[in-house]
């Protein structure tokens, strides 16, 4: 919180914070999103200096949310606050506003959260991203403004440096792991689920011409469970185990031909089970 406005109210995240992001003719754009987010040290609860990303839906709440401003006639230049005060003459908005506000808003949502689950919530997340392998465990250390790993070293030794190549690996791993961040879809998720339904579909025997008429992209869980269960229930149908009776005088025949023997009935006859796959 203290990086959004200060205890005093006369510093906090800035324009020029957000080195991607570009202001011209009342119109808020990004070169490059997820767009990356500098930290500077004296807005670091640690001290430290460092940056992180701002996902996809987070670019467009702030694109809205400085339109919204540029319409009502604000000038934003690089020194412009981030998040700006509605009544109070300080340039800032102070951190402990910023938490009123924050847990009126988790109040109003029926919790009785700290605001500062929220950065627990993105830790745990970044986690959770890092066990399915779309997050590097010193990428998320650094992230998270934690100081002490390899990361952050080699960016305090390099004096607020690092290779273009690296921070692209991490924009990267940071959009991977938007997921689990978001309370949105991205087109890339999108596209990922559809290439997963129609895995799916295939897996459970969907014909060229079924595929064809099904649409991945629009087919509900509802719609993808309900295919399953038919296909399954066809499946099992087309291969349940098929029982005749013979008379015993047939007994070496069936044997041979890969008939499984199972019971002898009253009247003399053999029962005799084909097999899923005949011998």
């Amino acid at each position: 919180m203290e990086t959004l406005g200060n205890y005093k109210g006369d510093d906090g995240l800035r324009i020029s914070d957000f080195p991607e992001m570009k202001i011209e003719n009342g119109e808020v754009t990004f070169k490059k999103i997820p767009t990356m987010l500098n930290v500077r040290s004296d807005l670091s609860k640690a001290g430290n200096k460092y940056f992180s990303f701002l996902s996809e839906e987070g670019c467009e709440y702030l694109k809205a949310y400085l339109e919204e401003r540029l319409r009502n006639d604000e000038k934003l230049d690089k020194d412009t606050d981030i998040i700006t005060p509605k009544w109070a003459s300080k340039q800032f908005v102070r951190t402990i506003n910023i938490g009123d506000s924050i847990r009126n808003s988790i109040r109003g949502a029926g919790y009785k959260w700290r605001p500062y689950v929220l950065r627990a919530y993105f830790d745990t997340q970044l986690l959770l991203a890092e066990s399915k392998g779309k997050m590097n465990a010193s990428y998320r250390k650094f992230l998270l403004g934690h100081t002490g790993n390899d990361i952050e070293a080699r960016y305090t030794t390099n004096k607020g440096r690092l290779n273009k190549e690296l921070i692209e690996d991490m924009r990267e791993n940071y959009k991977k792991s938007q997921v689990y961040l978001q309370t949105i879809q991205t087109e890339d998720e999108e596209e990922e689920l559809a290439i997963f339904t129609k895995r799916v579909l295939q897996i459970f025997g969907a014909t060229p011409e079924e595929m064809e008429a099904l649409d991945p992209t629009e087919m509900d869980e509802k719609d993808l469970v309900d295919f399953m269960r038919k296909k399954l229930i066809k499946s099992l149908n087309e291969n349940k185990p098929k029982i005749i009776s013979v008379e015993l005088s047939e007994f070496d025949d069936y044997v041979n031909k890969g008939y499984d023997y199972v019971d002898q009935l009253s009247n003399g006859k053999v029962v005799f089970r084909l097999p899923l796959q005949p011998r």
